[in-house]
């Protein structure tokens, strides 16, 4: 399997768990900015290689992120 293949993959099984593009970005940001504050990654990969938000990225496509949505106005 080529690197393009798993790449493609990997984005199809993300837009069943990730109902959105936009979602996708809110969630490799916020974890984007853990890993920035010293979180460590989640998956393995070279962190001097990749930048922290590559690497959130990959950890919300592979499913290594857990999130809730909520709707407005409702609280957890």
């Amino acid at each position: 399997m080529s690197t393009t293949e798993e790449t493609e993959e990997i984005t199809e099984d993300a837009a069943q768990e990730v109902d959105s593009k936009y979602r996708l970005i809110i969630l490799a940001a916020k974890r984007s900015k853990q890993l920035q504050r010293g979180a460590r990654p989640r998956i393995d990969i070279d962190t001097l290689k990749h930048k922290n938000t590559r690497i959130a990225l990959e950890e919300v496509m592979r499913g290594r992120v857990n999130f809730t949505m909520t709707t407005d106005g409702e609280e957890e």
